[in-house]
């Protein structure tokens, strides 16, 4: 069975690193949705650049997800962790035991619900105090348990393998590498 991943799309996005996670993912046999969570399907990243999300967050049902997954950038960080719904649906999703995942500024929004008390956790450089209760490192990515972290943009490629490697395994992980001349 195919294992599933959201991808969340908040107004002001980072596009690299939503757009490169979804494409890796699903070159990496996970099936992969993009979810706006602003009520419309056309979502406008950091950047300027409009992406129409697969599905809206309010139709979305997540109960069948491997993993939640967070892109970062500015405001789009900060939109994440404005939407009560989302945060709901990640505290669920990490009680499960299932996976979660925020890259760049994103880990704010993991920190901010003590998802990363007692974990490794990497991100953008600055953003280090908002890792509540983690240890901050300075890895490309950090997979602790059910949580994956990545540091920024330049790294989006080390991202989603380390999900690809966790949710379908390590070989997966390097073929899909090769593929893309990693």
């Amino acid at each position: 069975m195919m294992k599933k991943a959201y991808v969340f799309l908040a107004t002001g996005f980072e596009e690299i690193e939503a757009i490169g996670t979804i494409d890796v993912l699903r070159r990496g046999n996970i099936e992969t949705i993009s979810v706006s969570i602003t009520g419309e399907y056309n979502v406008t990243g950091a950047h300027g650049i409009v992406v129409k999300a697969d599905i809206l967050f309010n139709d979305a049902d997540f109960s069948d997800a491997d993993a939640l997954v967070l892109p970062g950038g500015m405001p789009g960080s900060n939109n994440l962790n404005d939407f009560s719904p989302l945060k709901e649906q990640l505290v669920s999703q990490y009680n499960k035991g299932k996976l979660v995942a925020a890259i760049c500024a994103a880990p704010l929004v993991l920190g901010g619900l003590g998802l990363l008390e007692g974990k490794k956790a990497t991100c953008y450089p600055s953003f280090e105090p908002t890792l509540t209760g983690a240890t901050a490192t300075s890895e490309a990515t950090e997979t602790d348990g059910n949580v994956i972290t990545g540091k920024g943009p330049g790294l989006v490629f080390d991202f989603a393998l380390a999900i690809i490697s966790k949710l379908n395994s390590p070989q997966i992980a390097a073929e899909t590498a090769a593929g893309l001349l990693i």
